[in-house]
């Protein structure tokens, strides 16, 4: 009798912690995203852009060994975190001609790889700027509305997990073609505060949980080490990433106001100190290699210059932080997420 007692109580347990996970994750039905080519699954492969991966050796260690359009070897933090939340284990881009109305229901991505909070960086690359993207997301509600009911697109709004990702463009190339109008602290201040009426904005659609990156060192990325690291040194650039920690000063504080101000969730999330100890002390998180990238031979390689003509590209992309001379590998995106979000997504159910 108290042996089955004992399994029935253990039966009960299992049932509620299956509920409980469920439940959990039923609390985010969509996650959607905004930003640049680290949230970018393939909205650039149909832009007039030269920023573009959707060819070998790009997509290696995606399932099946596809090109996607994602900047790295495999996955990217849009399909990590839509795992993470156990919604989907990757995430459609929304300029995807083949995607249907049933799978815009997990949710999407606009980022849009090379853009920036700046609308010039967007123009000088001739990708979808961040403020584009937001017009996507009303056709994207829309059609939500126009097929499933506008209950299901309340739903959506209300209790979807909202990511916004972007800047490194900005510091990493804009500044220098804004330089004539701000110095490197009032450029950093200007997009700080460009990604907070980005927020504010995306409020005003209707959005109630929303998490944004803060920069990440963009001085310590391979392209920036070889052009201005020093020829033989290629150290990480102090000045660039002191551009990111300015932003992230300015945001910070700004966001947790807003927080306090508007309805819902905004999160800081800040990924920088994370990326950097990682680039510091690659054996710490099992790398080898941490300041090229595993394509070609990882000082300058990107977009159309990492492609399946070039030799050198590495057999084993797990050992590397940098897929190519600008983007970390899934693997390295993978460390930053299940060290990141366990911490912030606590506070989005």
């Amino acid at each position: 009798m108290k042996f089955q007692l004992l399994c029935l109580a253990l039966l009960f347990i299992a049932v509620e912690t299956n509920a409980a996970k469920q439940g959990k994750n039923a609390t985010i039905p969509a996650l959607i995203v905004f930003g640049d080519s680290i949230m970018d699954t393939g909205n650039n492969n149909r832009l007039p852009t030269f920023l573009k991966c959707n060819f070998p050796p790009y997509g290696k260690d995606f399932p099946g060994g596809l090109a996607t359009g994602r900047f790295s070897d495999g996955r990217v933090p849009s399909d990590l975190i839509a795992e993470k939340l156990g919604i989907a284990k990757s995430l459609p881009a929304f300029m995807n001609p083949n995607l249907k109305p049933q799978d815009l229901l997990k949710g999407v991505t606009f980022a849009s790889g090379g853009t920036g909070y700046d609308p010039l960086t967007a123009k000088i690359m001739s990708v979808i700027s961040v403020w584009d993207q937001l017009t996507y997301f009303k056709q994207y509600i829309s059609t939500i509305k126009q097929h499933f009911g506008e209950k299901k697109a309340q739903d959506i709004l209300d209790h979807s997990f909202f990511v916004v990702c972007s800047s490194s463009n900005d510091l990493a190339h804009t500044f220098m073609a804004q330089s004539h109008k701000y110095d490197r602290t009032s450029y950093a201040n200007f997009l700080a505060d460009s990604a907070v009426k980005f927020v504010r904005e995306l409020h005003k659609l209707g959005a109630k949980k929303i998490g944004v990156f803060s920069a990440v060192p963009v001085g310590c990325v391979p392209l920036q080490r070889t052009v201005f690291g020093g020829l033989f040194t290629r150290g990480c650039v102090k000045p660039l990433n002191n551009m990111a920690k300015q932003f992230n000063a300015r945001l910070s504080p700004a966001l947790e106001s807003l927080d306090k101000e508007l309805d819902g969730v905004i999160l800081y999330i800040d990924v920088y100190d994370t990326l950097f100890d990682m680039i510091q002390h690659p054996a710490k998180y099992g790398f080898e290699v941490a300041d090229r990238g595993c394509c070609g031979r990882g000082s300058l390689a990107i977009s159309y210059m990492c492609n399946s003509l070039n030799p050198f590209t590495c057999s084993n992309s797990s050992a590397y932080i940098f897929w190519d001379s600008y983007h970390p590998t899934e693997r390295a995106y993978q460390v930053m997420v299940d060290n990141l979000l366990d911490k912030y997504l606590s506070k989005i159910y």
